[in-house]
């Protein structure tokens, strides 16, 4: 049995328990680090520290309010807060009673957020804010198994028998403490590897969320499995933005726990670029659309400087990917990640011009950064990756527990999602379809027996839904989600997202585009512009003081993104070229249900939504 083999088949039983061996082996390094505002309200944060013994001390005392409370073994408690430091603490909490955490996005509207924490069977509420309560005080009558809701900010917030605040919690917990000392410890022992530890409900497409049964032997898996692939260590520090609500960012949770590496907390999303210099990240989790809103603002705001400074941006972008592709493919065949004399004095050059005004943007000591959750243009990566700013896909769902696969190191192939975790199978079906198994994959769906076993064999086999291809050596890459493949009316096959990513690499002001061609006999396209980019182009193209709409309607703007699309033509197969387009009058967001909290776009929404504009393009064709 290797070591690796050995780390992992004899990982603790829980969660819970990784925690306190945590706290045991390192109780006075730095765990956490958050923003404090200035009372004033003006000027830059202030980022405190919490210790792991420090971070124990609220963890148990929020455990033992939870129980004083009456909390009981598996019965759930939601978490409906943006991620912030006070919901891991909250969620250790939770799992340290013995308790399971109920995930709710803070975006989720009242009517869907009543339905998770009925479905679910909270006992307790986590609130971040008065918003948050509002949303339960309204639908209180539909909830009569919620006992208690905690706010974590409770600011405008009235207390009383149903709301207390989450400093009334942890000194109610406190008190219980001093008279059950080996409380935490009594409980944490007590619980099983095959005990609920999450109920993380999909944000799917159409109809009502499926929440998915994760014990707590999952996620100790996960911290060991991710803590073998040698990634991370305990000097680094990261950054964690993502939505702690989404299997993603919860997963990072885990494995620094093993681990015992640093993480600076902050959700809000408008102080990424700010934060980023401050923390000086060493590594950090994203969505593609983020990689994509850099490269997009920096190809942008070069074009914006003039036809020289364009110049210059064009060919180091092009230098980048050229680079990217000769080293990664010379480590592939040596080894060792080398170009020639040539491209490297180029690079050097670049790097001097471009590349290290970027890195210095990332807080300058970013090591590498980890992408999933959607795909990522390999257009962009290779750019990022010749710019010295590693993106590691990685890939998995809700159902396994996040992590399935991560590319590997400095042996990482971009274009690919890299190699399964240690411990995790894989196999790809007669139909593409990938299939994985292992100690990462759900339970099931929480009371949904029959969709349950609509993806789950009962030797183990996870049914993916997604479509993708295994290298010789182990390499997965995704070519589609099987439900999303377009089949034309002359019998073509098409995988929208790989236009789509095409076009994100192509043009610098898109922010969302769908593909559409199901049954047609050509392909159109919906396109959302990134407002920030778009918006600044207009001030240097005539249409300075125009709304975003009335810049997107302009026949100036139709025909720049027309350029764009002429481009992205030349590259593809005639059954995949865009004949027609609309640009949209908004971004589309969460608020309106066309992208999921994890930045994916919602197909049948968007294009139930914008289905006068499909109509529109296809009108007098022969299928019409």
């Amino acid at each position: 049995m290797s070591d690796t083999q050995t780390l992992i088949e004899n990982r603790p039983p829980t969660v819970a328990a990784l925690f306190l061996e945590r706290v045991a082996a390192t109780p006075d390094a730095e765990a956490y680090r958050y923003p404090v505002p200035p009372a004033s309200g003006q000027g830059p944060d202030d980022w405190k520290s919490l210790s792991w013994g420090q971070t124990a001390e609220r963890v148990y005392s929020i455990a033992a309010g939870l129980i004083e409370l009456g909390v009981q073994p598996e019965q759930r408690v939601a978490l409906s807060s943006s991620t912030r430091v006070e919901w891991i603490l909250a969620d250790l909490g939770i799992l340290c009673a013995g308790a399971a955490t109920t995930t709710i996005y803070p975006q989720t509207n009242a009517e869907e957020s009543a339905f998770i924490l009925s479905d679910s069977g909270s006992k307790v509420l986590f609130a971040e804010n008065a918003e948050q309560l509002a949303k339960a005080q309204e639908k209180r009558a539909e909830l009569p198994d919620l006992t208690h809701v905690v706010v974590i900010d409770p600011a405008g917030v009235e207390t009383g028998d149903w709301v207390l605040t989450l400093t009334e919690l942890e000194q109610r917990g406190a008190a219980y403490l001093e008279k059950h000392p080996d409380l935490i410890k009594e409980k944490v022992g007590a619980i099983t590897k095959e005990q609920l530890a999450t109920l993380i409900y999909t944000s799917g497409t159409t109809g009502r969320p499926k929440g998915v049964r994760l014990p707590h032997d999952n996620w100790a898996y996960m911290a060991k499995a991710i803590a073998a692939t040698g990634l991370i260590s305990a000097e680094d520090v990261q950054y964690l933005w993502l939505p702690l609500a989404h299997v993603f960012g919860k997963v990072l949770t885990s494995g620094q726990i093993e681990v015992g590496h640093v993480t600076a907390v902050d959700g809000r999303v408008d102080k990424i670029i700010e934060n980023l210099p401050v923390v000086r990240p060493t590594y950090m989790a994203a969505v593609p659309r983020i990689f994509e809103k850099v490269y997009n603002g920096v190809a942008a705001k070069a074009r914006a400087g003039g036809g020289a400074k364009y110049k210059i941006f064009k060919w180091a972008a092009e230098l980048a990917r050229e680079y990217a592709k000769v080293t990664q493919d010379n480590f592939r065949r040596t080894g060792t990640a080398s170009a020639p004399f040539g491209l490297s004095a180029k690079h050097k050059v670049a790097d001097a011009l471009v590349y290290a005004k970027i890195r210095e943007a990332f807080g300058g000591n970013l090591r590498a950064c980890v992408s999933g959750s959607a795909a990522l243009s390999p257009e962009i990566g290779y750019f990022f990756s010749g710019a010295g700013i590693h993106i590691l896909e990685g890939y998995g769902l809700t159902e396994s527990s996040a992590a399935s696969f991560v590319n590997p190191g400095e042996a990482y192939r971009t274009g690919t999602v890299g190699k399964p975790l240690p411990g995790t199978e894989v196999r790809i079906a007669d139909d593409g379809e990938i299939l994985l198994r292992g100690p990462g994959i759900m339970e099931g769906y929480h009371g949904l027996p029959e969709k349950t076993a609509e993806v789950l064999e009962a030797d183990g086999w996870f049914h993916t839904g997604d479509i993708g291809e295994l290298s010789p050596d182990g390499y997965l890459r995704i070519t589609d989600r099987k439900k999303d493949l377009i089949k034309t009316s002359g019998g073509k096959y098409i995988a929208p997202a790989e236009v789509e990513g095409q076009f994100k690499a192509v043009c610098p002001y898109v922010s969302n585009i769908l593909v559409h061609g199901a049954d047609r006999n050509f392909c159109t396209a919906l396109i959302a512009l990134d407002e920030v980019s778009i918006m600044d182009w207009a001030k240097e193209n005539g249409l300075e003081g125009k709304s975003y709409a009335e810049v997107v309607a302009a026949p100036s703007t139709v025909s720049m993104v027309e350029g764009y699309v002429t481009q992205l033509n030349e590259g593809l197969q005639r059954w995949q070229t865009i004949k027609k387009f609309r640009l949209l009058p908004r971004d589309l967001d969460v608020e309106h249900g066309e992208i999921t909290p994890s930045l994916k776009l919602k197909r049948p929404v968007v294009e139930r939504e914008y289905k006068h504009l499909i109509d529109e393009m296809y009108a007098g064709s022969r299928e019409a």
